[in-house]
């Protein structure tokens, strides 16, 4: 992911209200959500290249992103696949915390990273350019720097997603879509500067990024109520106005016994 805009334990209905941008080059081979053959608990698109995830959830309400930290001049090509990390947490048993401890024991070895990991009690979010934090309720938002950096999209993000919250159901659903279909470009006074050049910056700059070669693959939201249903919807564009798959999920998960 390149964008995670989240509440967490502010909204009546919802403990978790995620919306998130997969933002990859169009030529990256994935599968769209499902729940996998090979742990029929997990609920999650797949990299087809490396066989990590961006997001998932499981059925018992584990749930983890992650998104890169922009940092060129730190790149290691030698690096493992960050999606990994995202797949190890919802294919295993231990929690958000103990396995953000394990992590943080091994982050050297990974190029930039933020991973943010819950269940039904707790959630965390650990970087491999920062620290390991427990999160209070709050609105929060993530992209490619560290939580809460202000870059013009997080900021318009959590503006965007406060106003959200007076709604639930279908129409929360659609305004969340709509948030993340934004493709309001800052002016270049804001825009951060990350090595990558003004060219980029200014494409990188938009909730929702399109090019010839890289954009916004999927838009997900992942919907977590108090009841303990779990709720997962993906629209995919890969690159196409209009969204060509929408896919949806429910279920209540279940408490582990």
């Amino acid at each position: 992911m390149c964008l995670i805009l989240f509440a967490y334990n502010i909204h009546p209905s919802y403990r978790l209200i995620l919306a998130a941008n997969r933002d990859e080059f169009y030529d990256r081979p994935s599968a769209p959500a499902d729940f996998w053959t090979s742990h029929p608990q997990v609920l999650a698109g797949k990299d087809l290249k490396e066989k990590g995830t961006w997001l998932g959830v499981t059925l018992e309400g584990k749930f983890a992103a992650i998104t890169n930290y922009r940092d060129p001049a730190s790149w290691k090509a030698d690096a493992p696949s960050r999606g990994k990390l995202v797949s190890r947490y919802l294919t295993g048993s231990a929690g958000p915390e103990k396995y953000l401890r394990n992590v943080v024991k091994k982050a050297g070895v990974y190029n930039g990273f933020n991973l943010l990991a819950g269940d039904g009690e707790d959630l965390f979010v650990f970087s491999n350019r920062g620290d390991l934090q427990k999160l209070s309720a709050g609105i929060y938002g993530l992209s490619n720097e560290l939580l809460d950096t202000p870059w013009p999209k997080v900021q318009r993000g959590k503006k965007l997603l406060k106003k959200s919250l007076a709604q639930k159901g279908k129409e929360l659903e659609e305004t969340l879509f709509e948030l993340l279909s934004d493709r309001l470009a800052p002016p270049d006074r804001n825009l951060p500067e990350t090595g990558i050049g003004l060219e980029w910056e200014r494409l990188l700059a938009t909730m929702f990024i399109k090019s010839p070669v890289y954009g916004t693959r999927s838009s997900t939201l992942l919907l977590i109520g108090k009841n303990r249903r779990v709720t997962l919807i993906e629209k995919i564009y890969n690159g196409g106005e209009e969204p060509w798959l929408t896919s949806r999920f429910s279920f209540p998960a279940y408490e582990r016994t």
